[in-house]
């Protein structure tokens, strides 16, 4: 399952994908066109052309896990990149990607990276 907590990196799959794809044909693309670890702690994100339906693949101790998510109104705000690239998103932008949103939220509050040192 997909979970807030996953420390996982998430890598987009620019351009379109052909969602006839499978776990085979998507892994392929990760690691063929990519060049990234498939059984990294990774997700990887795949959207179609009409940018209305969206898979996620992610290996699991012993499998792998295949999410796919459809709308029934409305698109995703996928990024206009080359198709022939991956784009790293941190887990918050993945979620405003599901919700709807672009990737970029200018009035989101900015992660705080002061540490207390001793």
């Amino acid at each position: 399952m997909l979970s807030q907590n996953d420390p996982a990196r998430v890598y987009l799959a620019c351009g379109s994908t052909d969602m006839r794809k499978s776990i085979d044909g998507l892994a392929a693309i990760v690691t063929q066109v990519f060049e990234r670890d498939l059984f990294s702690d990774s997700l990887f994100v795949f959207c179609n052309r009409v940018r209305d339906k969206l898979k996620i693949l992610r290996w699991d101790h012993n499998g792998f896990w295949l999410y796919y998510r459809r709308l029934e109104r409305g698109r995703f705000r996928w990024p206009d990149q080359p198709a022939d690239q991956s784009l790293a998103i941190t887990r918050r932008q993945l979620q405003w990607l599901l919700d709807g949103l672009s990737l970029e939220q200018r009035q989101a509050h900015p992660p705080v990276t002061a540490r207390i040192t001793g």
